[in-house]
């Protein structure tokens, strides 16, 4: 589990260094509200292609090249932001990291599955989730106040990170490949196109996926909102830190209560804290962005797990690799179309009416959510 939580570390380090602050030197070069959208779309984008063929790549080279190859895609493509701030070659950038993070991200949820019993599994993910969150809380908010005070330089070299985790991927792989467990199979890549298996997991995907437009829509752009890099980087620290909280708080208390029981009251949570995000902007007080940064950070951490959790409950062990790649569609698509379309309707018309349209949509979710009790988690 440590060199999992180090890969995690690592990876997400470079995911969070660059989620605020690519999209704004974007803006320095001249990009609108929706080239700088464009920016965390295209990386997602590349993220989700990307995820799709995993278990693939999986059975025909094994974990340990494969987790090393995403690792080493988002460490080398960071840097390369300096060479120029014109939308083009920030796109490009993005789709490189895009790609290694589609392979840090799949092989991490699934990964965590086979180092620990299924009674644990909600356990288990919390502290993967707490991994992944941390980068969040620190180098999200940190990076958007360090390009602003110090530069951009500093803070392509610390999205370099993910190279730092290849030693961690190497042994973690070597680990994994020897377990039968974890292993690909033909079977496994069957459920690619099993549609049993994605009916099963569609309904909490759809919920995460709509959760992490919001996410995705306020990380995106609080550094733009007009507010000043200190409170944009208070408002992603708050963010990112309850975020993380969450995370890792709700998947030992799933384990013992079950996870539906809690989606309904996290997603009307999530739109409490977009509506904040509105007031903010329609209101232009700071504080009210800090605040909707902490109310939607609880759901959105919370909801992430076990969103995880039902999905893999409602799957044989042999579906869990399409289950996985699913939920993390769900994730990086839902986060990029927050990106997408908040920047082109805010292009528009306004961020006020963009974030509109994202709580309209969270609205709408307790009605899909899931209710009867997964089968064990």
């Amino acid at each position: 589990m440590a060199a999992l939580v180090a890969v995690s570390l690592s990876g997400f380090s470079g995911y969070a260094a660059l989620l605020a602050v690519a999209p704004a030197w974007a803006v320095e070069g001249g990009a609108n509200e929706a080239g700088a959208g464009l920016v965390n779309g295209v990386l997602l984008a590349a993220t989700v292609a990307t995820q799709l063929f995993v278990p693939r790549l999986l059975r025909r080279y094994g974990t340990t090249p494969v987790l090393v190859a995403g690792l080493v895609l988002m460490g080398v493509a960071a840097p390369a932001y300096a060479v120029s701030d014109a939308l083009g070659p920030v796109l490009a950038w993005s789709a490189v990291r895009g790609m290694g993070f589609g392979i840090v991200t799949v092989l991490g949820s699934t990964i965590v599955t086979h180092l620990v019993p299924r009674e644990r599994r909600g356990e288990a993910i919390g502290v993967y989730g707490l991994a992944v969150a941390a980068p969040m809380v620190l180098l999200m908010p940190a990076s958007v106040a360090v390009a602003d005070r110090f530069g951009y330089g500093w803070v392509f070299a610390v999205a370099a990170l993910p190279l730092v985790g290849v030693p961690a991927a190497l042994a973690l792989g070597r680990r994994v490949d020897r377990t039968a467990s974890a292993s690909v199979t033909d079977e496994d890549e069957a459920h690619l196109t099993d549609v049993g298996t994605v009916r099963a997991v569609l309904r909490p995907t759809v919920l995460l996926f709509v959760v992490t437009m919001a996410g995705g829509a306020v990380m995106t752009f609080a550094p733009q909102l007009g507010f000043g890099g200190l409170w944009a980087a208070a408002a992603l620290l708050v963010l990112g830190s309850s975020t993380a909280l969450a995370r890792w708080l709700v998947g030992s208390v799933a384990d013992r209560r079950g996870a539906e029981g809690f989606v309904v009251p996290l997603l009307l949570l999530c739109a409490v804290g977009v509506g904040l995000c509105v007031l903010a902007v329609r209101t232009d007080q700071a504080w009210l962005l800090v605040a909707g940064g902490l109310a939607l950070g609880v759901p959105y951490g919370a909801l992430q797990n076990l969103t995880l959790l039902i999905a893999f409950a409602r799957v044989p062990a042999s579906g869990i690799p399409t289950a996985s790649a699913v939920w993390n569609i769900g994730f990086d698509a839902g986060t990029a179309t927050g990106a997408v379309v908040v920047g082109s309707v805010a292009a528009a018309s306004s961020f006020g009416t963009a974030f509109g349209l994202v709580l309209l949509l969270l609205l709408v979710m307790p009605a899909v959510a899931p209710r009867r009790p997964a089968a064990a988690l």
